[in-house]
């Protein structure tokens, strides 16, 4: 700036000028003749000798080895601790970052040494166990070829004896040397990334005091060019020019520019010192002496450096002279000696450009006879190479060790065998080494490794994850496990020993993460057949060795080397076939494979065991043959060679080529496969069978009907192309999954049916309705040509084949044919018994004799002469006959089971002896169940007893049934006749008509109650088949052996189970405990027997009950036991709680006795809240409680009890009810139990009236009434406080008001408007009481005809009134509700602006009241009053078609002169304005979404009594400014005289008008100074700038003085709205949005929204669209989209709003909002289903580490609308993934706080505080514990969780110590 503005003076001569005078005698001085480089190289003064005699002199000290020694290269000795040091990233590793130092050196920077905020980031995710978003790793932040400025922070030896150099990247480290005062523009510094602003970046410079900014305008080339786009990260290193340095250092301005910084150079106005120099400054210099070890150079005036050999610039290497201007880059500054070594490469000479030579292409090779170069016998030594090139080769690595070194032999010339083992990117030079053991080396490093190369190595150490093995010399390798011999070792150490060698095999090697594993396994190691170390080399046909990796039911995974691995499928693993391949194979094992298929582009590899080998040539005809004789689809006839486990090893006719059919595909019918499986033999022909598929050794076949008829017909598509949706196929089903059924078709091709499309039925389980094998029919609903997949249906629904009759008849008929055609094949057996049972068919009647009559109530007949023959009729079947031993019984055969080889009979009397009648084909006929098998049942017909079959299923995929749907044996069907005759199955065949006609077996009492939700202990159906002799009235001993809270069972002499039930324990029980608690397992009882227990359905039996010697015994223990009886009320019952009932059926089940049951109704339960919330928290299973009989249950089997005493529902009775119904503004309607209904005043549902009375109640919500009359049909009741807790004595705001007899003249009372009616507003006081309050006892103010008072007292108003008159006997009260009388403001606001009534009203009254009667005057009084009123409606008419409201003038009192106001009145007034609420028919329809601001927005000078007077009813456009909406300047002009206006009102009146006299001057004289008066206040208040807008023009100017305000425009157009000026209110959204700034976008989508909830409500569905498609152009598109989808929803339009979000959700797929939004959406519209589908979408779109906070949004929106079952199981699984996300844990716990029970909050609380996490959290988490209990639970509680603390905490101590 001086240069271009001198201050005055004499002009200042510039420093360079100043040295022109002595600049010939500079050059020629010599800095290297002080002997140490201790000394400053700054020069203090100019010498004053001439130059000549110091040059002389100079030369005469200086020596060569002198010189020599000043260009010694850098070393690790020459290095120390501060010194700074320019470096290039050499490789980037995720913990710290290698970097090439200058003269083949280098150090590393540990992660910690980035920067401070970096590291803070790090501690921070340390800290939270979880990976931090915006902490990013060093490869991210770090690329090999940067170039950095570091400090050496430490110098080392590590354990191998190697030096260490350790550097520092911190700025803090690295400009230490800098202050805040020092910094100037144009200097170039590196500084980090310490955190992101809004306009900008903070770098970290590391100079104390200073604090610098990046712009983002400046960082935006940077970002494009460097960064790819991306945002800076914390951390992330630049380089940096200072723009603008401001407060002397404490503010800097960056810039990272490209162009800026590449030109920096480092100038003497930045007023760099040797001190402060920093390494990577470009410096203009001259060349100050040349040398042949280097140059001299000065820069910046007065400062000398080194400039080495090696960063000389190649190109210009001899042609360097004195004096020579150049420009260098400083490399290092010694902080000591302050010794500057310099580089003239022309890649160091702009700054901020990365190294781009990072490695030698010669990497690892050995070269003969390299000449040496130079020799610095403190560095190393540099040789020329042969392509001319410069290498170097350090001190260390130029012999085998010290002792040996011999500098003589590396002289100039001579020539040695050495190595290339590294690159220096810092001096572009190759680094050698010329010891033995690296030139002989197999690798140098990781990189030259390969994948399946054979590697020798040491053993070094065994460890538990296996052997450690040391392959080179800095190269370590890991034998794991299972690798270290072909079979799994358990003892390895004895086989290998440390300093073993060893021959390995490389099996993955990862150069990056220095991983490298290797395999010991003998048969790899020396395998002669090519490694497959790539997907490419694996070419089908190539055999290679490889181990087994995963053993799977569907064949084995086999793995290579570098991490390739193929499948060998199940039917390649064997030429025998393999059933289960994890008995075969092993995990680790060698195997020898060959490739079958190979895609390398999926990564997948097919392979085979089944090696051809040299029979191939044998085996090539007979092949050829194979494949022309059988191809998938044809028919062919098989013979049965063997059979095996699963099915028929079979040959295929002609040619014998080996097929297998397993045993499911023998038969369509699931039950018939097994059975021809056992009966089919070798030699056995089978015809027509269908080839599924043709493998290399054998063929799949199957014999399925269905499906042969299926190819036959050519209902077998090929490909995909030919299927298409809708198609109906016929298949099997291949395989079963969790989620899903895949259904094979004959052609190969297969399909998924998922468990969703599986069955009409609920699938809970897939295997419960399919089986593998099973014959399917599928309709096909989804086909994706391209992956090769469709999708399937198996619902019966929709797989209809035809009339399900026709069908269930094709089935039975198919089924018994198979089970016909097993018979033959028996017949041809030569047993005996094979053959009579052949013989044997059902209905068959058969002589017999009784064997034994066994336990359990069956008989088993002799065998006759048939030896092995078993006949059995099961107990039903021995229809209650009395049977012996040897006696003889008719019996008929029901049918003979062939894979058991029994025979099952009946005695039933009708089946013996049944009548042969004739009957009609398709006659109905009643029958009785008599066998059921799996798929078809036999019955016999009532009138005849003949037997039919009939099919239990009536379609392929018609397997499963629920056990209510499943048929008994005795039970009545109806069967519509298909046959006549019985066939050679000896069976009818029939069809069962609907499951309506089926009737129960008639074989339990009708009497007895099942009660399905009652568990039987298991302990009492263990020993129930004993018989006992017990009887009613015995006394018996025994042990308890088993204690539940209802019953205690007990073991009896003999093995006798016995029950005894906890009634029947203590005489008195104690309220409130467990009686079965008093017994302990294990000890002796004497009891008395009292009845018995059935042992099937476990109820309790009557004592007279025949069957009583087999049922449980029935005991007790009472002390005195008395006979039992029921009276009513029963004063004390033991109650037993099944939780299920709470929420469901709303009682709880008790028992009073064994055989008594009895339910109590939840809201008979308490008079409390607390318990009627959680009445599992009160009431446990097993507790004894008191209650009372109040009547029968409807079902008869129950007795309905009471906890809280008679529920009588009496007058003065307090009892709990349910809301059925809210009444907006008359009350509620309450239920109560056994049907009774109440009705709720709104003035009794408090003791204080509010404006909202009712807000609290919902369907639903349980509340305490008072019964307060029961005349009627419901009843009336009372929730005041003061009736239902009168002991709480609550204050009475509010009294009761029942009648007329309950108010007092004078007294002030609240009520609630019922109506505005002609003479006045009705205000309600009580349910049946109401009072009037004529209009001048309303308000001081008048409203206009077009101002309603309805529409400012809306009905249901809360209004204060002041009872004026009672008239008892008519009923009527006199009302004021003016505000003097009541002592509140008055019912219109001052902001309304209303006139006061005129004067002339009350003069006129006088004058008449002296010249007419009494009587005449009353009704003038009246008359005048209600005309009044009149000019009070029409005072003020309104030119516009909307409502105004007039301005408020100053209050003034009535029959007074009004008094000229002061200034400070008027403003207080403005002040006081409020806003006035429009009532419905006014709704402007703008919602605002305004949350910037609100509370200062909000008018502060309110006061609080105003609020009371507000209208209930609020707009919909909600601003928080109080601006009155439809007010206008015209309303403002005085009222004129009542003459000068005409209106209906008027004209009634005109025989009034016509007696009134004309006004007086004086009269008229005033009403002229109030017009004036009123004028000029009007005046006033448009000059004051406190004012509220309206009309338009005022809107205009406030829009003008402030158009950034979104508020203001949107109030502008809903003043539009108010009119129903759509049109104009769109017009000023628009101006709106070309006024706003395009800065304030939050202003701007303010009124976007605005104009889509406008057009939402007034628009068309155009106008809409094409609004919403600008505001996506102009606003950020996604909170666009969310707010039209939040207007859509609140406008009820949900298609829509589906619509869009499912538009969303393609178009923001990765932000987690839009899915959770749309979750929350359908949850509300109770769409539970869709929401979870939508979760599982989410996760697949959503990046990974986002997850698991949408699975925890989902499962508290779940909790919050849906299922809270269903969130806790999200959120169990969530934690049990991820179980140290205390996150998580923390909205959970919130989660069962707010809706679960305590147990289930304790519950959570113990899980998570045996979490194992940092103290810090878990600490947080005991307090939460903590706090819980205080305040939910007792001080027993409080102190438990306080031990655990403590436990906890000496735990955490001891494992420190330890």
């Amino acid at each position: 700036m001086e240069e271009s503005f001198p201050r005055g003076g004499t002009r200042k001569t510039h420093k360079s000028e100043k040295e022109k005078a002595f600049q010939q005698s500079f050059e020629q001085d010599n800095l290297f003749d002080i002997s140490t480089e201790e000394e400053s190289t700054k020069r203090k003064k100019i010498q004053k000798e001439p130059a000549k005699t110091k040059k002389l002199k100079v030369e005469k000290r200086e020596s060569s080895k002198f010189v020599r020694e000043k260009f010694e290269i850098l070393s690790v000795e020459s290095l120390c601790e501060g010194m700074r040091i320019l470096g290039c990233v050499k490789e980037v590793n995720e913990l710290e970052l290698v970097i090439s130092l200058p003269n083949g050196l280098q150090g590393c920077v540990q992660v910690t040494e980035i920067c401070d905020a970096y590291t803070e980031k790090l501690n921070e995710q340390v800290a939270r166990e979880e990976p931090l978003q915006d902490l990013v790793s060093l490869p991210e932040l770090f690329s090999p070829g940067m170039l950095v400025r570091c400090v050496v922070s430490s110098l080392g030896i590590t354990k191998r004896g190697k030096k260490n150099v350790k550097l520092s990247l911190n700025p803090r480290n690295v400009n230490k040397v800098l202050s805040a005062e020092a910094l100037k523009p144009g200097m170039l510094l590196t500084g980090t990334v310490s955190s992101l602003e809004d306009h900008g970046y903070l770098v970290d410079i590391g100079v104390s005091g200073a604090r610098a900014f990046l712009p983002l305008q400046k960082a935006q080339e940077y970002i494009q060019q460097k960064n790819k786009g991306a945002k800076l990260k914390v951390g992330q290193y630049l380089n940096c020019l200072i723009e603008e340095v401001k407060g002397n250092g404490g503010v800097v301005s960056l810039s990272v520019g490209y162009s800026e910084v590449s030109a920096a150079i480092a100038t003497e106005e930045q007023n760099w010192t040797l001190n402060s120099l920093l390494p990577g400054l470009v410096v203009k210099a001259q060349v100050q002496k040349v040398t042949p070890f280097g140059l001299m150079l000065k820069f910046l005036s007065f400062f000398t450096g080194l400039v080495d050999f090696m960063h000389l610039d190649p190109k210009k290497a001899r042609t360097y002279f004195s004096n020579q201007p150049v420009r260098a880059c400083v490399l290092c500054v010694h902080p000591r000696t302050r010794a500057v070594r310099l580089s003239l490469r022309a890649v160091f000479l702009q700054p901020g450009r990365p190294l781009t030579r990072l490695s030698c292409q010669q990497l690892g090779a050995v070269l003969d006879d390299v000449p040496v170069q130079g020799f610095f016998g403190n560095a190393g030594a540099t040789f020329r190479l042969t392509d001319g090139a410069l290498a170097y080769a350090r001190l260390s690595h130029l012999s085998n060790s010290k002792k040996v070194f011999k500098p003589e032999t590396f002289k100039p010339g001579n020539t040695h065998k050495c190595r290339i083992i590294d690159y220096s990117q810092m001096d572009e030079l190759a680094l050698l080494s010329l010891r033995t053991s690296v030139i002989e080396a197999q690798f140098l490093s990781y990189h030259d490794i390969k994948p399946g190369a054979l590697v020798k190595g040491k053993v070094m150490t065994i460890k538990p994850y296996g052997m450690l093995v040391k392959v080179g010399k800095q190269i370590r390798a890991l034998v794991p496990p299972m690798h270290l011999a072909d079979i799994l070792m358990k003892n390895p150490e004895k086989k290998y020993h440390a300093g073993d060698g060893v021959k390995c095999r490389v099996l993955l090697c990862d150069p990056e993460a220095r991983k490298l594993m290797v395999t010991l396994k003998k048969t790899l190691v020396e395998s002669k057949l090519p490694a497959i170390t790539c997907y490419a080399d694996a070419k089908p046909g190539l055999q290679t060795h490889g181990f087994i990796l995963r053993v799977k039911d569907y064949g084995c995974i086999v793995k290579f080397y570098n991490d390739v691995q193929g499948l060998v499928p199940r039917h390649e693993l064997s030429a025998e076939y393999i059933p289960d391949p994890e008995s075969v194979f092993y995990t680790g094992q060698v195997v020898k494979v060959a490739v079958l298929n190979c895609e390398p582009s999926k990564e997948r590899m097919l392979l085979s065991f089944k090696l051809s080998g040299d029979s191939k040539k044998e085996c090539a005809g007979h092949s050829q043959k194979k494949k022309k004789a059988i191809n998938a689809g044809q028919l062919v006839d098989v013979k049965v060679l063997e059979k095996t486990k699963d099915g028929l090893q079979v040959a295929v006719l002609p040619h014998n080529v080996p097929g297998f059919l397993p045993t499911p595909h023998l038969s369509d019918h699931v039950t018939n496969g097994p059975l021809l499986h056992c009966w089919l033999q070798a030699g056995d022909t089978l015809h027509r069978v269908l080839c599924l598929s043709e493998g290399e050794e054998r063929v799949l076949l199957c014999r399925k009907p269905a499906l042969v008829s299926a190819v036959e017909g050519g209902q077998d598509p090929k490909s995909f192309s030919e299927i298409h949706p809708g198609m109906l196929l016929i298949g099997f089903v291949k395989n079963i999954k969790d989620y899903g059924v895949f259904v094979q078709f004959p052609s190969g091709l297969s399909g998924l049916a998922p468990k969703a499309i599986m069955s009409d039925k609920f699938v809970t389980s897939t295997s419960d309705h399919f089986v593998e094998g099973q014959t399917v029919v599928a309709k096909v609903t989804n086909v994706d040509e391209e992956k090769q997949r469709m999708l399937l249906s198996l619902r019966l629904s929709d797989c209809t084949l035809g009339d399900l009759a026709t069908t269930s008849l094709l089935l039975l008929s198919q089924c018994l044919e198979e089970r016909q055609g097993v018979r033959s094949l028996m017949s041809n057996r030569d047993s005996v018994l094979i053959q009579t049972l052949a013989e044997m068919t059902p209905g068959m009647v058969l002589d017999l004799e009784v064997q034994e009559v066994l336990g359990d109530g069956s008989v088993l007949f002799s065998e006759g002469p048939v030896p092995g023959l078993v006949l059995r009729a099961s107990k039903y079947h021995r229809a209650g006959q009395e049977v012996e031993s040897g006696q003889k019984k008719k019996v008929v055969i029901l049918n003979v089971d062939m894979l058991k080889l029994e025979v099952h009979v009946s005695l039933c009397h009708d089946l013996v002896n049944r009548k042969v009648k004739k009957l009609k084909k398709g006659s109905e006929h009643q029958a009785i169940v008599q066998h059921l098998e799996e798929s078809f049942a036999l019955a016999s017909l009532v009138e005849t007893g003949q037997l039919a079959a009939f099919s239990l299923t009536s379609h392929l995929n018609d397997t499963f049934r629920f056990d209510s749907e499943k048929l008994q044996v005795g039970q009545g069907v109806s069967l519509t006749l298909q046959t006549t005759e019985p066939g050679v199955t000896g069976l009818l065949l029939a069809v069962e008509g609907p499951a309506a006609k089926r009737t129960m077996r008639q074989t339990r009492k009708d009497s007895e109650t099942v009660d399905e939700d009652e568990e039987v202990d298991p302990a009492l159906v263990l020993g129930t088949v004993r018989k006992h002799t017990l009887s009613i009235g015995d006394m018996v001993t025994g042990t308890v052996k088993s204690i539940k809270p209802t019953h205690v069972v007990v073991t009896l002499e003999d093995g006798i189970i016995g029950c005894i039930h906890a009634s029947h324990i203590l005489d008195d029980v104690p309220v409130g405990t467990s009686p079965t608690a008093k017994l302990k397992v294990g000890k002796k009882v004497t009891a008395r027997v009292i009845g018995g227990r059935d042992m099937k359905t476990f109820k309790f039996l009557p004592i007279s009950h025949p069957r009583f010697i087999r049922t449980i015994p029935e005991l007790s223990v009472r002390p005195r036991e008395e006979k039992r009886r029921l009276y009513l009320p029963i004063p004390f019952l033991l109650l037993f709680f099944f939780p299920q009932y709470n929420v469901v059926k709303k009682w709880l089940e008790v028992d009073i006795a064994p055989d008594i049951r009895g339910r109590i109704p939840l809201l008979l339960t308490s008079l409390s809240f607390k318990v009627l919330k959680h009445p599992d928290k009160k009431f446990r299973i097993g507790q004894a409680l008191k209650a009372t009989v109040v009547g029968p249950d409807s079902s008869k089997a129950f007795l309905c009890l009471s906890l809280i005493g008679p529920h009588k529902l009496e007058k003065g009775e307090v009892a709990m009810g349910r809301v059925v119904k809210v009444l907006p503004k008359e009350g509620l309607t309450v239920s109560f139990p056994f049907g009774k209904m109440g009705r709720v005043s709104i003035f009794h549902v408090s003791d204080s009236y509010s404006e909202t009375p009712l807000e609290n109640f919902t369907p639903q919500k349980i509340v305490r009434c008072y019964v307060l009359s029961t005349t009627g049909p419901v009843l009336t009741l009372s929730l005041r406080s003061s009736r239902t807790n009168p002991e709480t004595k609550s204050k009475i705001t509010d009294p009761e008001i029942n009648s007329i007899q309950d108010i007092e003249e004078g007294q002030l009372l609240r009520g609630y408007v019922k109506s505005v009616q002609p003479s006045g507003v009705l205000l309600g006081l009580g349910p049946s009481v109401t009072g009037l309050a004529q209009y001048p006892r309303v308000s001081q103010y008048s409203l206009s005809k077009n101002s309603p008072y309805d529409g400012y007292l809306p009905e249901g108003k809360l209004l204060t009134a002041k009872v004026l008159s009672l008239n008892r006997r008519e009923n009527l009260v006199e009302l004021s509700i003016l505000a003097d009388d009541t002592g509140k403001p008055d019912v219109f606001s001052a902001s309304l602006g209303l006139p006061l009534p005129k004067q002339e009203g009350r003069e006129t009254e006088a004058e008449e009241r002296d010249h007419k009667g009494e009587e005449e005057k009353e009704r003038k009084n009246q008359k005048q009053k209600e005309k009044r009123i009149g000019k009070g409606q029409e005072g003020a008419q309104l030119p516009s078609k909307e409502k105004k409201e007039p301005r408020k003038p100053q209050a003034k009192k009535l029959g007074k002169r009004p008094r000229p106001e002061s200034g400070s009145e008027q403003e207080s007034g403005n002040k006081r304005q409020r806003r006035a609420a429009p009532s419905e028919e006014d709704d402007s329809g703008v919602e605002v979404y305004y949350r910037e601001g609100e509370e200062e927005v909000e008018e502060t000078g309110v006061r609080p009594r105003e609020k009371q007077t507000r209208p209930a009813e609020a707009p919909r456009l909600q601003l928080s400014a109080g601006f009155v909406w439809d007010v206008e300047l015209d309303t403002l002009t005085p009222a004129l005289p009542p003459h000068g206006e005409s209106s209906d009102s008027e004209e009634d009146e005109k025989p009034e008008q016509a007696t009134q006299r004309k006004k007086s001057k004086k009269e008229r004289e005033l009403e002229k100074q109030k017009a004036e008066k009123e004028l000029s206040r009007i005046e006033e208040a448009l000059m004051d700038p406190g004012r509220q807008p309206e009309s338009a023009d005022d809107f205009d100017r406030l829009v003008l003085s402030s158009p950034n305000s979104s508020i203001l425009w949107l109030q502008y157009m809903a003043f539009h709205l108010q009119a129903t000026e759509i049109e104009k209110a769109r017009a000023v959204a628009e101006r709106a949005l070309k006024t706003i700034s395009f800065r304030e976008e939050q202003e701007k989508l303010n009124v976007w929204v605005a104009l889509l909830n406008l057009e939402n409500m007034y628009g068309s569905q155009g106008s809409l669209t094409k609004v919403f498609e600008r505001a996506v152009q102009y606003n950020e598109p996604l909170k666009v989209f969310l707010h039209l989808a939040d207007i859509y929803t609140k406008s009820e339009k949900f298609q829509e709003a589906g619509e869009l979000y499912n538009r969303m959700l393609k178009r923001f797929r990765q932000e987690k909002a839009v899915w959770i939004k749309y979750g929350a959406f359908l949850l509300r519209r109770g769409q539970a289903g869709a929401s979870h589908r939508v979760m599982q979408r989410a996760l697949e779109c959503l990046p990974k580490k986002e997850h698991v906070d949408v699975i925890a949004k989902f499962a508290q929106l779940e909790f919050q609308l849906g299922d809270a079952e269903r969130a806790k199981a999200i959120f169990e699984n969530t934690l049990s993934t991820y179980p140290k996300r205390t996150d998580v844990w923390s909205v959970y716990i919130d989660m069962i706080i707010k809706r679960g029970s305590q147990k289930e909050v304790r519950d959570i609380f113990e899980r998570v505080i045996h979490l194992s996490l940092a103290p810090k959290r878990m600490k947080f988490f005991f307090k939460r514990y903590l706090d819980y209990e205080k305040q939910h639970g007792t001080e027993k509680d409080v102190q438990a969780v306080k031990a655990k603390a403590l436990e906890y905490v000496e735990a955490q101590s001891s494992m420190w110590e330890d």
